[in-house]
């Protein structure tokens, strides 16, 4: 039987290496991760609820079950995730929050209010309202490893993973992390149903709860792997987080300039020059204390340079 890992207990508002092991699983393994909505387990019970501020404790959202030892990971390897699939709860919701989101009224914290929409997710979409319906595209918005040193809050992000918002970390799809610790202690949570470019209101996604079936891998990480690394059936990806955006896209390039010339042997200044030409990139989130972007390139084209 497949391991499973509970969310009971296991809900942790920091990915860190001081937290002791939830579970312990091999390279290879199979396993479920019960993940929790992203703020407060159990709050979301029933169409047209609306949330109050009581319902919310910044900055302790995104809680992520874990953290989960991979036995053999150590630093200087690379651990990768393979999303399986994903069963969504029935409910899920999006809300504006003052002074949450890419126009905060930071000073006054007053914009639209608190607003909370519930909706129904079920039979792969989204029931907006009686008219709109939304296709559902899951994805885990927290992925991630212990960091080299300390704890970083859920909320925020870094070379480690944590809250990345990317909505290609999805079944079919494998996330990579660089293992700074023994053990890696994975962390996973805040699913998403569905999630616009940017995530621009803040709790933007469709937030709910989820069963999380992965498949975890060990290898050794190259040498200028820094951040996360995606691969999906048709394109590589790198990650870069960082504020202002403009420098969480250069990482993003760097990253797969990296890739391209140690990974593929395209020399660093045709990969560049590639980029202009091919590079699938955009922002994925802007209201994390660090912006995510994305970079990514298609297989096909890279099946030259093999």
């Amino acid at each position: 039987m497949a391991t499973l890992v509970s969310k009971e207990g296991n809900i942790k508002y920091a990915l860190s290496g001081d937290y002791p092991f939830v579970a312990r699983v091999a390279p290879g393994e199979t396993f479920t991760v019960e993940a929790a909505i992203n703020i407060n387990d159990g709050v979301i019970h029933s169409l047209g609820q609306q949330l109050t501020a009581s319902d919310v404790t910044l900055p302790f959202v995104n809680g992520a079950t874990g953290p989960i030892e991979v036995a053999g990971a150590q630093p200087g390897d690379v651990l990768s995730v393979e999303v399986l699939d994903m069963k969504l709860e029935g409910l899920g919701f999006t809300a504006l929050w003052p002074g949450i989101g890419i126009f905060p009224d930071w000073v006054r914290r007053k914009e639209f209010g608190l607003q909370t929409r519930v909706v129904e997710v079920s039979d792969g979409v989204v029931h907006w309202s009686d008219r709109v319906k939304l296709p559902v595209r899951p994805m885990i918005g927290v992925s991630g490893v212990a960091p080299v040193h300390g704890a970083v809050l859920t909320v925020d992000n870094g070379p480690h993973g944590g809250n990345l918002d990317v909505q290609e970390v999805t079944p079919g799809n494998t996330i990579i992390f660089r293992v700074h610790k023994d053990g890696a202690h994975l962390f996973l949570g805040d699913c998403h149903a569905l999630q616009g470019d940017g995530e621009c209101n803040g709790m933007g996604a469709i937030e709910i709860a989820a069963v999380l079936t992965v498949r975890v891998g060990l290898g050794r990480a190259p040498e200028r792997m820094t951040w996360p690394r995606i691969e999906t059936p048709t394109h590589i990806g790198t990650l870069g987080c960082a504020r202002p955006l403009e420098d969480a896209m250069r990482i993003a390039f760097e990253e797969m300039v990296f890739w391209l010339e140690d990974g593929f042997g395209v020399p660093a200044a045709e990969a560049y020059m590639l980029l202009g030409q091919i590079a699938e990139a955009r922002c994925t989130q802007m209201v994390n204390p660090k912006y995510t972007y994305i970079c990514k390139v298609p297989k096909a084209i890279l099946s030259a340079y093999r």
